[in-house]
């Protein structure tokens, strides 16, 4: 009886061993995970996403895509594009939509330039054909950010109320003088339906998000 019980006593030990160990190696699992996440996110800071281009050949070279950035957005000189493909898919059809473009430009200040104008007109005609422009965001930090669009969509139109996207997905909040930052999207919609929202009155104009 007394060498079962420590058979038993040492399995038990083991075990809780293997547990911590578990707990352990899950908790490096995460911030890898976090990391590769972040260095991922900071690889496409100079990436733009571009839709609605046709196909075609040499459509998106480097110098087919510097051409149509400089005549989108009226820019003095072409952007310097270190590459530029399309999204990794099948090549579409007739009459499919066709892939996105994905292009890195060379220096940041340009890139910034190029988002903040693709935001303010949203819907771009250049060349025949209307083309939208957006950041390359990883697939979580898309996710991330989309989870933000209910609360968004509510203080859209309020007075006194800015709100943007910081990066990656940190939504903030300007009321009353005083800002405030989420993460979590269920919290600023409880700060928004108790604080926001029973006092601001609601404008006709829209402010940018």
């Amino acid at each position: 009886m007394g060498d079962a019980e420590r058979s038993l006593t040492a399995c038990s030990d083991d075990i809780e061993t293997l547990k911590r160990e578990v707990k352990r190696l899950g908790v490096l699992a995460d911030s890898l995970q976090n990391k590769c996440e972040d260095l991922e996110s900071r690889s496409r800071r100079n990436n733009i996403r571009i839709v609605g281009v046709p196909e075609g050949p040499n459509s998106c070279s480097t110098t087919s895509v510097a051409d149509l950035l400089q005549e989108a957005f009226n820019l003095a000189d072409a952007p310097l594009i270190d590459r530029s493909h399309r999204s990794l898919q099948s090549a579409p059809k007739q009459g499919q939509r066709p892939r996105t473009i994905v292009a890195r430009l060379h220096y940041y200040k340009d890139c910034a330039t190029i988002l903040s104008q693709a935001k303010e007109k949203q819907r771009i005609k250049v060349k025949g054909v209307t083309i939208s422009v957006y950041p390359d965001y990883t697939a979580q930090v898309a996710k991330a950010r989309a989870a933000f669009n209910g609360v968004r969509q509510q203080l859209r139109g309020l007075e006194g109320v800015r709100f943007g996207i910081a990066h990656p997905a940190r939504l903030r909040i300007t009321y009353n003088g005083t800002e405030k930052s989420f993460l979590n999207p269920e919290e600023a919609q409880a700060y928004v339906t108790q604080t926001i929202t029973p006092h601001a009155a609601r404008t006709d104009r829209q402010m940018p998000s």
